[in-house]
């Protein structure tokens, strides 16, 4: 249930997230997520990819600051209240989240959580019936 999200250091200025989408690009590696952050001196460019680590090589190779991050990801009905729903569960077992991103496909959304306790985050959802999606089946969007 563990998913591998790259979290790439970017410095503001333009051109530096058109060359990382281009180096994963020319090297197959797709895009199922992703997220920008920035300040007004750098971005952290959160992704969801389809080889994780051949994309962090690729990325280091090329001089770009990339650290791998265990994160999970819920699918949830796309309609009100659902991910307030999970959220208030994971809330109520204190689970803390970080950050979170989601994106939405026809009735069903994915959302991608990085908690501050992985282990026990997996554990309350399985308990309460929530679908977390298999890394296997993200990277391959």
């Amino acid at each position: 249930m563990l998913i591998k999200q790259l979290s790439i250091f970017l410095e503001n200025k333009s051109g530096r997230l058109s060359e990382v989408t281009k180096l994963l690009g020319d090297n197959g590696i797709n895009m199922s997520a992703f997220s920008v952050a920035d300040t007004s001196e750098f971005g952290i460019l959160r992704l969801i990819v389809s080889d994780p680590e051949l994309a962090c090589k690729v990325l280091r190779e090329n001089h770009f600051s990339v650290n791998l991050t265990d994160v999970v990801c819920l699918n949830c009905p796309n309609e009100p209240g659902a991910l307030a729903k999970a959220l208030l569960i994971l809330s109520e077992n204190s689970v803390e989240i970080e950050y979170l991103y989601a994106y939405s496909m026809g009735d069903s959304a994915n959302v991608v959580l990085k908690p501050d306790q992985l282990d026990t985050c997996i554990k309350v959802l399985q308990e309460h019936k929530m679908e977390l999606v298999k890394a296997s089946e993200l990277y391959k969007i």
